[in-house]
């Protein structure tokens, strides 16, 4: 299994493609343990890129509100929700092996049914993969700021791609995302706050006060020892 992960990345990295993509992968070697986590729990929550879309009932083995991360990172606030919310569905989308080596360890540790893992570009899995109107939350954790003016065109918040998640959400569903770059979150509210279908959960129109539903991460402790502020920004689809 840990093959078939290395193979298909390697395929997309050799596609040619003229999108400009918003991180860049420097893997490092995965540990003994790490490597244990891919191969033993992988064929159990992983689920394989395709070009063609999830049955999301199917994948979960039943008919529940459907939440997606995009870049969970280690992952352990991905499961921490699942584990306090198994009335819902929970798949998460990253890039990195370390971070899907630690949230399938720790998914397997929890011994958590309701949450599935994808190793994978987000953009092509939501191309590609989820059907319109089929999620009832998208949630975008602390995305990589790129906060260089020449490499701001990286941002995954842009119009384009917030309209995507717009597409793939329920009338009534969320979009909820957290960052602890200040320009950054002024970028994202003027992005989200211009397209039609979405309304500001905010009662300012501006940014709301972290949800006790939303863990805090690795990442963000690590901002919060650094002194850093977080935003937290909440758009439902009308």
């Amino acid at each position: 299994m840990m093959h078939e992960i290395i193979t298909s990345t390697l395929d997309n990295r050799n596609h040619t493609t003229d999108r400009i993509r918003s991180f860049v992968c420097r893997q490092r070697r995965l540990t003994k343990k790490q490597q244990f986590a891919i191969y033993n729990y992988w064929p159990m929550i992983g689920v394989n890129f395709q070009h063609h879309a999830l049955d999301l009932i199917s994948l979960f083995g039943r008919e529940a509100p459907t939440v997606l991360e995009i870049g969970f990172g280690t992952g352990l606030s991905l499961v921490t929700m699942a584990e306090q919310h198994p009335e819902k569905n929970f798949l998460g989308i990253e890039v990195y092996y370390r971070g899907i080596a630690a949230c399938l360890a720790a998914a397997h540790q929890a011994n958590i049914t309701n949450l599935r893992v994808m190793h994978h570009d987000a953009i092509e899995v939501l191309d590609k993969m989820i059907s319109r109107q089929s999620l009832d939350m998208v949630q975008l954790f602390f995305p990589d700021p790129w906060p260089k003016t020449r490499h701001h065109k990286r941002r995954i918040v842009q119009t384009i791609f917030a309209r995507q998640i717009k597409s793939k959400l329920k009338l009534g569903g969320f979009f909820h995302i957290a960052t602890d770059w200040d320009k950054y979150a002024e970028h994202i509210l003027e992005v989200i706050n211009n397209i039609p279908g979405y309304k500001n959960m905010s009662l300012y129109n501006t940014y709301i006060p972290r949800p006790d539903s939303r863990p805090v991460t690795k990442f963000e402790l690590l901002g919060q020892n650094l002194g850093h502020a977080n935003w937290d920004l909440l758009f439902k689809r009308i």
